[in-house]
């Protein structure tokens, strides 16, 4: 069994490009939010009812959109759905646009794939290079056939979660596949102030993303560049594990 999810609704064109290769290997199911949600990290439900409901959005395959989070998705197949039944691998996306670098830690697309590798379930995240509802996802089709179809046959042993981010361009522009780590970078942030009808200030998030690297590191957002598709081996342990013993004196005061 596959299951299926993303962040950006269950009638994404992403997730429809996804589902048609995932069932290529057999039986699968679909669990995505109600509308977009984009930004939501790990977000649960916890002051609200969840709900879920059954949708004939793919030809033949089994969907249900949920009013939650992405991640609330992926516990809800689990947990409810999925039951007692064995969950082969999660795959999360197509993604409207780059996870790579500290996109990982806002991304609804990751986290979802991320609570799936906490359950012990081989998870991965895929994300093309297109923000725009038009993106097309046929070269990264290819590519995401290959990887689950590798993952199936070659099952992740210590690592459980892989994210994948895909260039925007022709297939016959794409170098390749590089695994590499991820890149250091942060978003330089604006807000962008106006005043709705009311006559009351809001505030639009805007910015660019910058990196701190050398062109020549081996990090996804220099593979991405080079036009390679990324694969970072990824996890959920936030330790900073270098600075233990540089802390230790914390201990004694």
């Amino acid at each position: 069994m596959i299951l299926i999810t993303n962040d950006d609704g269950i009638v994404a064109p992403g997730i429809r490009a996804l589902v048609e290769v995932a069932s290529e290997f057999g039986e699968v199911l679909v669990v995505a939010p109600d509308s977009p949600q984009s930004g939501q990290g790990h977000a649960i439900t916890l002051n609200t009812p969840l709900r879920l409901r059954k949708v004939n959005v793919f030809s033949g395959i089994e969907a249900f959109e949920c009013s939650g989070t992405p991640v609330d998705c992926v516990k809800l197949a689990k947990n409810v759905l999925l039951k007692g039944k064995k969950i082969d691998l999660c795959v999360s996306g197509i993604n409207h646009g780059a996870n790579a670098s500290i996109n990982i830690i806002y991304s609804g697309t990751m986290s979802a794939a991320m609570e799936a590798s906490i359950e012990n379930i081989n998870s991965i995240g895929f994300s093309l290079l297109d923000y725009t509802f038009e993106a097309d996802f046929e070269p990264s089709k290819y590519y995401v056939r290959k990887i689950i179809q590798s993952v199936l046959n070659n099952p992740m042993k210590q690592c459980k979660l892989l994210n994948v981010n895909i260039p925007a361009c022709p297939l016959d522009q794409i170098q390749g596949i590089k695994v590499c780590r991820q890149g250091n970078g942060t978003w330089v942030e604006e807000f962008q102030e106006g005043t709705d009808p009311r006559g009351e200030k809001y505030y639009w998030l805007t910015g660019k993303f910058k990196s701190y690297e050398e062109e020549t590191s081996d990090n996804d957002i220099n593979a991405l560049k080079n036009k390679y598709v990324s694969i970072v081996p990824s996890g959920h342990d936030l330790t900073f594990h270098s600075e233990i013993n540089n802390l230790k004196y914390l201990e004694n005061i």
